[in-house]
């Protein structure tokens, strides 16, 4: 697990979501890519990207101590660890939904799509901000 924090962005190596700030110079607000419509602290937003690679982890399915660390890190963000399973589980399906048709037939780097501007044969983000890489 590696969540790589800058003033302004929080990305992680293991999962797609991201944290924002939001807001100027000298305001703390901070968004998670994966719980709309909440203002958090930057420690919250630390938080709810912890608690994203905790939940994305398949050999922490079973371990007790994985399952009280994110229980932990969902109340810190002032919900249930249930409502932030399903929440990031909607966030998978939809970018699921919006992934081009692989098995397609056409050249390499071709989705299928007939119209709109070009993508370069990259996925669309589902929302949030522009991921950034560094």
């Amino acid at each position: 697990m590696t969540i790589q924090t800058t003033d302004w962005t929080m990305i992680s190596d293991l999962t797609p979501e991201s944290a924002y700030r939001d807001g100027g110079p000298f305001a703390d607000a901070w968004r998670l890519s994966w719980l709309p419509g909440r203002t958090l602290s930057r420690e919250q937003a630390f938080a709810g990207m912890e608690l994203d690679e905790l939940l994305s982890d398949p050999d922490m399915v079973h371990d007790r101590m994985t399952h009280a660390r994110a229980a932990e890190r969902a109340d810190r963000l002032g919900i249930l660890l249930e409502h932030a399973v399903i929440l990031l589980h909607k966030r998978i399906v939809a970018r699921l939904r919006d992934r081009p048709d692989e098995s397609a037939p056409g050249p390499v780097g071709a989705c299928g799509r007939t119209g709109g501007p070009r993508t370069h044969g990259l996925p669309q983000r589902a929302s949030g901000p522009p991921r950034v890489y560094g």
